[in-house]
């Protein structure tokens, strides 16, 4: 059974588990959904019922790291799997405190007991963290890409997105240029393509080389 890749193209979760599946070469079968109107085969197999959600012929993997590690088990051709642990706390911290303080950010009136020009300098102060990293190497681990990087840019891209003119300004210009080079990226285009919304019936469509399935 080829996997089934429930998917939602602008979500950062979603975007993270796409790249670690186009990395790693593994195929899936793409179903693009619209949050707003969930189909019940999706929702009978999430148990969250949040994208990305990953059908495998033995398990379910709803949880967006576990999908990016899921692909990179079966195939690691970048070798992204290999960081310090260090990267695993800098992912903690990107999925807690960062994400907190962007959805904060960006959501402002959702969350009118926290000022989102506070939250806004949290989550830069978070970056700036990064900033020691990305002086020493244009990846934080290395000179290349780690599983790190893939599962964070989403984020600091949706991030920076809110006002990108603002944040071009104020980020660190380390931090600023890894973005810059993410958002530039090959390996970023290949993952936002956008595909139909799936329906039930519909040909299957494969996932990274997006060709029909037999």
């Amino acid at each position: 059974m080829t996997p089934i890749l429930y998917s939602f193209r602008r979500c950062p979760y979603a975007i993270r588990a796409r790249l670690a599946i186009a990395s790693s070469g593994q195929e899936v079968k793409l179903r693009e959904i619209l949050l707003r109107d969930k189909p019940a085969a999706f929702l009978a197999a999430s148990p969250s019922a949040t994208v990305p959600c990953l059908v495998t012929e033995t398990e379910v993997i709803d949880e967006s790291l576990d999908v990016m590690k899921w692909a990179l088990n079966q195939s690691d051709p970048e070798d992204l799997l290999s960081m310090p642990d260090e990267g695993h706390a800098l992912i903690d911290r990107c999925d807690g405190p960062f994400k907190q303080a962007l959805d904060r950010t960006k959501y402002a009136s959702r969350h009118p007991d926290h000022d989102p020009e506070i939250e806004r300098a949290k989550a830069m102060g978070i970056l700036s963290d990064l900033t020691p990293r990305l002086d020493r190497h244009r990846f934080l681990f290395g000179p290349k890409a780690s599983l790190a990087d893939l599962a964070v840019l989403p984020f600091l891209r949706q991030f920076a997105m809110i006002d990108k003119a603002r944040f071009d300004h104020d980020a660190p210009d380390q931090v600023r240029i890894w973005l810059d080079n993410f958002l530039e990226s090959q390996r970023l285009a290949d993952v936002m393509q956008k595909f139909p919304v799936w329906s039930e019936g519909d040909e299957p469509l494969r996932f990274p080389v997006g060709r029909t399935t037999p």
